[in-house]
Order: structure tokens, then sequence, then C-alpha cells
């Protein structure tokens, strides 16, 4: 390659097209990792999944009827019945579905109660529809959640599978605090917040809600005196609100009895109000037969007390906390994150003092709250996947460092210069500079974010090792032009450049074809574009900015 080595050699022969290199070189890295604060290109630990199936989880005020719960759910059920992707979906009323990957730390299978249901997805093979399950969720979302809260707190959820480690939610705020009142109003404060801030969907709290429920006191002396006894009480409440059974019949279908249940119909069951008063109505109107056949009124043996529930009390750590939930919607969970947590700031300045935590982990995204007037401190501490992606990006950080320094322990020992390590390392560094610029080119050619993840930064440690063997090939051939063939050394930097441009040619293109399948993978594409336009990066600076520097260098 007669040309690059007469370009190498004009350019080391001309201080000012040095310095040229130098500089535009310099001037492209700060420019490429300018891209991250201004979100040209978007960091997350790992992109959507596509998956053949996803969730819904229902939860209606607490107190709603199970037949308030199914009417959420057949209202999404005839949205998703308008799907052709959609093959069938599993309702579960009263209780989560099955245990499966997304529900196994979100507690799914612990729900019960009237006011819960799950809706479980089936799609069909994800390799055969052009829709992927994520931007299907991402259009579902807002239409379900705007035609089917029929009761104004109904929350409606839309629960993909992860494709990383399983987590409660993208972005949890775990609020703590010595006084059960403080953790509510503080994390329904947190809860507004989370709804307002961008890119934040499906904000919920993890916490019991507080209501008024009525206990019936059976009076025993009463009871005594009528000649009622307790199970006609309790069978006569089943019998008005439940059903029960009376008797059973046998079939040749079935091994077993088919138990046959006497069930009330559903305006005789239903009341017309939750107040005290239409619940003593109601139990007037029952009557019970005692042992002499006379009818007493079911109201008259028992009394209706008004009383608070019990709520469940959640604990970490020896204390006490809720979780507010929030799913981000196709975007990183860090710039969220940031905006939530300076508004919050804000807000709570207001009535606490607002205590940052330091340090560098995950944990300096903490705050800790401070009442002016009481002096209760309320902790509030970030965790979910946002926490994970944090604690991924701050690990692989630590092993590109680990990296660099061994590399750079290495060189010295080989070379003997601290000079030419420096060359060689800086020309590895560089490579940045094309991992970040493929991310930004194609996320201009993808339908939604190409983001900058975990894998691209496992691509980016990998190329460390390809970019030194490279600037090792250019340093070794020159100086050994020099020893051996007496060289002048302008002359040989050029030729060495110039010799050694096919292998790394090659070797480059070996791993860019190596690299094209992984680029079109939904999790690992990160790691094909940046193997990719890396390597691109990794032999420009090899054969245009180490040979400048080498010819600087007196070590060579």
């Amino acid at each position: 390659m007669k040309w690059l080595e007469n370009l190498i050699y004009n350019i080391n022969g001309n201080g000012f097209k040095r310095l040229l290199v130098i500089v535009l070189t310099i001037i492209a890295l700060l420019l490429s990792i300018l891209m991250l604060p201004t979100k040209m290109v978007k960091a997350r630990m790992l992109p959507g999944k596509s998956t053949n199936t996803y969730s819904i989880y229902v939860d209606t005020p607490t107190g709603s009827s199970i037949v308030q719960t199914k009417a959420t759910t057949d209202c999404v059920l005839d949205i998703l019945r308008g799907e052709n992707e959609v093959i069938n979906a599993e309702v579960f009323l009263g209780q989560g579905s099955p245990l499966d990957y997304a529900g196994l730390v979100k507690g799914s299978t612990l729900k019960q109660g009237e006011n819960v249901a799950e809706i479980v997805v089936n799609l069909t093979d994800k390799h055969t529809r052009d829709e992927a399950s994520f931007l299907m969720v991402k259009r579902l979302r807002p239409i379900i959640q705007s035609r089917c809260k029929l009761q104004e707190e109904t929350n409606i959820k839309m629960i993909e599978q992860p494709a990383g480690p399983p987590t409660l939610a993208s972005i949890v705020v775990e609020v703590y605090a010595d006084s059960e009142k403080s953790i509510r109003d503080i994390s329904l404060k947190v809860a507004n917040i989370l709804k307002q801030t961008d890119g934040l969907v499906d904000v919920d709290i993890m916490q019991d809600e507080i209501y008024t429920k009525y206990e019936l006191i059976a009076d025993a002396q009463k009871i005594s005196k009528s000649g009622i006894s307790i199970s006609q009480l309790n069978n006569i409440l089943y019998l008005a609100f439940e059903g029960m059974k009376i008797a059973v019949k046998n079939s040749q279908n079935s091994p077993d009895q088919v138990p046959i249940f006497l069930v009330l119909s559903d305006e005789t069951k239903e009341l017309k109000g939750s107040s005290k008063k239409m619940l003593e109505a109601k139990l007037s109107s029952l009557r019970l037969m005692n042992n002499k056949g006379m009818m007493v009124p079911f109201n008259e043996l028992v009394s209706v007390k008004e009383a608070k529930n019990s709520p469940t009390i959640f604990s970490k750590n020896l204390r006490k906390m809720a979780n507010v939930l929030a799913e981000t919607d196709m975007v990183s969970q860090l710039y969220p994150l940031l905006d939530a947590r300076e508004k919050m700031i804000e807000v709570f300045s207001k009535d606490y003092e607002v205590i940052k935590v330091p340090g560098i982990t995950t944990k300096m995204f903490d705050l800790t709250l401070v009442d002016k007037k009481s002096g209760e401190e309320i902790l509030l501490s970030w965790d979910g996947e946002m926490k994970v992606s944090l604690d991924t990006f701050r690990d692989l950080g630590g092993a590109f460092i680990a990296a660099l320094v061994l590399i750079f322990l290495l060189l010295v020992i080989y070379y003997k210069s601290f000079a030419i390590s420096g060359i060689i390392l800086g020309g590895s560094f560089l490579s940045i500079i094309g991992v970040l610029i493929g991310h930004f080119i194609a996320n201009l050619f993808t339908s939604e974010t190409f983001f900058l993840t975990a894998t691209s930064l496992i691509g980016f440690i990998a190329l460390m090792g390809i970019s030194s063997r490279n600037s090792l090939l250019l340093i070794d051939f020159a100086k050994s032009l020099m020893k051996d063939k007496g060289m002048e050394k302008r002359r040989a930097i050029a030729v060495a450049t110039a010799t050694r441009a096919t292998p790394i040619f090659l070797t480059a293109i070996a791993i860019i074809l190596g690299s094209a399948l992984l680029a079109t993978d939904p999790v690992f594409g990160g790691l094909g574009v940046a193997l990719i336009s890396g390597t691109i990066a990794a032999v420009v600076v090899s054969l245009l900015f180490v040979p400048v520097l080498m010819y600087k260098t007196k070590a060579v």
C-alpha cells in the first residue's frame, strides 16, 4: 500500500498536519462522548425482548366485588380479540397466574381477593410476526387503560417478560420510616411525582389500602334465648352472600360426588350501598327458624360494628417500608430517575430537609428526608431494574479500568517504556468513538430506540485487545526496520504502517463479518454493533493516529 506509506510519511514530515490529526481525533472523542449526556445515544442494561406471551395485572379498588373485577377483565379481552397476533388469553379471577419468570419476584402468585385478576396473553410465534411483543404492549397500554378503567382507582398494568434478571419493576422507590402514616403520605407523593415523569407508566404503590369494614358481633345471650344455633347464623350468611352446598349428586362421568350449590340471584345478594344502614337493612330481611318453628330476624341476634382493616406490614432490613413501582415505556431507566429525583428534591424541600446520600455507588441517588417539625427521618432508596442497570455498568466500568491497568503494566514490562505503553493504551481507548457513533447510526435505522447496553460494553472491553494488537504490530515492525535495516525513523514508521495494514484490514473484516449476525439479535445487537463500529474505529486509529504519536516519541 504505497499510497498509505506516502500519506503517513507526508503527515509526519509536517508539524501542522500532525497537530491536525491529533486535534481532530480528540474532537471526535469529545463529540462521541457528548452523545451520552445529550441523549443522542441512550444507555440501558438490556433492550426489550420479544416473547410469545405477556401478562396484564388488574387491580380494582379495594372492596370491589368479583363481578366488578370481571367487568374490567371482559373489557380488556374485548380489545385483545381485535388483535390478529393474539392466539388466546387466560383469565385468573381473584388470584394471580401460576408462577412464571416475570412473576417470580413480582409476587403475582401471592395475589388473592375479589379485587385482583391476571390475564395471560399468548401470542403467535415471535419469529413469524412483524410486531415485537414489547411494541404491542406499548401500543395497547394507553388503549386498555383509557377504555377499561371502569372504576376511578382501577390500576391496569402491562407486564412483559424481562430480557435480563427478574426485578420487582423497572424503577422501585423504597420508602422507609418509623411511622406508617409517614410511609403512606410520602408514598402517595412519590407516586404522584412518578406519574408526572415522562417515560414512566404503570405507577403503583405496593401497599394495602385503608378502608372501613363492618364486623358482625353475635349476641350469645340473645342467641341462646331465641333457640338459634351459631351454625344457623353462619349458614344463612353464606347463603345470602356467597352460596352454600346443600346436597351432592353422583355422576358416571366423575369418580367423586358432585356438590350442588344453592346460590341466590345477583340482585338479591347485592347491597344498594356500602353504608352501615344498608347492611343493617339487608340483615333485617333475613329470617331464621328456631326450634319452636318461629321466625327470628337476623339483625336482632347480631350487632354491626365499624372497624378499620388490618393492612399488611412490609419490612426490609428490619425497617417498615413500602414500595412505589413504575415501569419504563421503551426508554432507559436512568433519565426518568434523574428527572423524578430532581422533582422530589424540589417538592419535599418545602416540608423536609433533603439530604443527598454521598458516595459513588447506586446509593448516591438515595435521599434522606428530615421533617422540619418533628425531626422524623424518612429514607427514599432506589431499586429495581434501574439499580441492576447501574450496578452492571459500574461493574463493567470497573472491569474496563482493570483491563486498562493490566494491559498498561504488561506493555511497560515488555517495552520498558511508559511512553510507548501510553500510545498503545490511548489508541485502544479511542475505539469508544466507533462504538458510540455506531450506536447512533444504528438508532437511525431501527423503529425502536437502539440502546447502549451491557453487551455493548462487553464488546468495547473485547476491542481493547484487538486495538492493542494492531498498535503492537506497527511499533514492533517499525523498531525492527530501524534496528535491523538502519532505516530512518520517519520512513520506518511509514513502511511499517503500509506493510502491516493488510493483516490489520483482514483481521477487521473477519471481526465485522463474524459480528454481522449478532447485530440483528434483539439482546446481543449492542455487542455486534460495538464490535463492528469499534473495529472500524480501531483500524483508523491504528493506521493514522498511532503512527503520528510514534514519530514524536523518543522511545521508538
